[in-house]
């Protein structure tokens, strides 16, 4: 017997009035379940790139699409469900303009039967007033980092993707007015309270980045990330029809119109190599400046392709191919950028930044072989079992400054570890192989 398969063929909205969202739905109603692989869908806040859009829709298996939005309609669903020419389950648009919406029940399975999940344009101080700490939060993060489903957002909608965002709850920001005042009322950062996705870690996006004015708003973003938590800190921005689609590895390719278009992508770190890399002033009211000797932030542009042939590797912030390396920095206020020969940073220690270590580290050769680091937070010493094939240990801090170098013969004894510098919280040990494979981890001082 043939099964029989009901297919909505118009988006029909379903309006809640008790709770005030909106249902917008296309294709079959019954929930399915598919295999999906994780990713990252970020657009640049014009027309969507249709090649990144078909890479979004493939990772879902087939399944049910969810688009998120606080106002509008059902944009999304026709394209998403016919006119790109991948086959899904369903689309449905919800429109969330409120706290009740996004904590009603309906929504909440809604986003958690999910097997993609697209967050559309509009203004982005809505997502995070309406949805940041509700049933739409908590679904989101099970997606992202339980199912593992792709996500995606365009405009508003990838710049909330990050785990530091500016909220704009109270008007957009200049360049001009932020590198002014980089304490400005209008620069209304939140950090690690909402998305949680590992590649975008102390990351921080931005759109419409075509737009020159973006550039400087967004330096002065990092500064303040630099100043509040003392790392390095991350950015990614788009051009308006370029897209940065990161796959479950971490690598990053890059979507767009080039060569008939100039479509870029930029990745953009704090520089890793300069040893206490801060803002030199940024204080209320004061212009900011952030020069480390013109080398303050290391940008990596791509050009944006039919093929996404460019990338650039999340896991590390400095293996990238097809694009190029610019210095930026600030001074008194003006952004400054560098692109004659610019070389790229080679700070393998920040691989355990970006990355959750735990306290057991395998080794690469033998997965049988743990070495267990304790106390882990610690007081001023380490102690650990060295295994036979370890040949040298070394420590960084905070800043990725080489502080201690410890080799070792090929044996297996107990030692320790004594790191006495009380300026900073953590460390990474980098631990070497005979090989020369390297495992780092994280270690924290009480």
């Amino acid at each position: 017997m043939k099964k029989i398969i009901i297919a909505i063929l118009l988006s029909i909205p379903f309006i809640n009035f008790s709770q005030a969202y909106t249902s917008y739905f296309i294709g079959n109603t019954n929930n399915i379940t598919t295999t999906t692989v994780s990713g990252t869908c970020l657009m640049g806040g014009a027309t969507e790139d249709d090649n990144a859009m078909r890479w979004f829709l493939q990772r879902s298996g087939g399944g049910d699409i969810i688009v998120l939005r606080a106002t509008g309609t059902n944009g999304y669903n026709s394209y998403l469900y016919t006119t790109l020419g991948v086959t899904v389950n369903s689309v449905e648009t919800l429109v969330i303009p409120s706290i009740a919406a996004a904590n009603d029940t309906y929504v909440k399975t809604q986003i958690r039967n999910a097997e993609a999940v697209f967050i559309a344009g509009g203004n982005q101080a809505d997502y995070i007033n309406f949805w940041k700490g509700t049933a739409v939060d908590s679904a989101l993060n099970y997606l992202i980092n339980i199912k593992k489903v792709p996500i995606g957002g365009t405009s508003a909608g990838m710049a909330i993707m990050g785990q530091a965002y500016n909220s704009a709850v109270n008007g957009s920001v200049t360049s001009a007015q932020a590198l002014a005042n980089p304490f400005s009322s209008l620069i209304t950062l939140g950090n690690n309270n909402f998305l949680h996705n590992q590649f975008l870690k102390r990351t921080i996006t931005d759109t419409h980045f075509d737009n020159p004015d973006r550039r400087g708003r967004l330096v002065t973003f990092l500064a303040r990330m630099s100043l509040d938590s003392g790392v390095p800190q991350f950015a990614i921005a788009c051009d308006e029809y370029t897209a940065v689609c990161i796959d479950e590895n971490g690598l990053a390719k890059v979507f767009g119109g080039f060569p008939t278009y100039n479509d870029n992508a930029y990745f953009i770190s704090t520089n890793c190599s300069v040893i206490n890399n801060f803002p030199e002033t940024c204080l209320p009211n004061n212009p900011l400046t952030w020069m480390a000797n013109n080398d303050a932030l290391k940008v990596y542009r791509i050009k944006g392709t039919s093929t996404a042939n460019n990338s650039f590797d999340l896991k590390d912030y400095f293996s990238a191919s097809g694009g190029v390396w610019q210095n930026w920095y600030a001074n008194n206020g003006l952004l400054k950028v560098d692109s004659t020969n610019i070389l790229s940073p080679t700070c393998n220690w920040i691989l355990a930044i970006n990355n959750d270590v735990k306290n057991t580290v395998v080794s690469p050769q033998n997965k049988n072989e743990e070495i267990n680091f304790y106390p882990n937070p610690f007081l001023s010493q380490i102690n650990f079992k060295l295994h036979k094939n370890i040949t040298q240990i070394n420590v960084y801090n905070s800043l990725g400054v080489l502080t201690q170098k410890h080799n070792y013969k090929f044996q297996e004894e107990n030692t320790s570890l004594n790191i006495n510098s009380s300026i900073d919280k953590f460390y990474v040990l980098e631990i070497i192989y005979r090989n020369e494979k390297r495992v780092y981890k994280k270690i924290i001082r009480l």
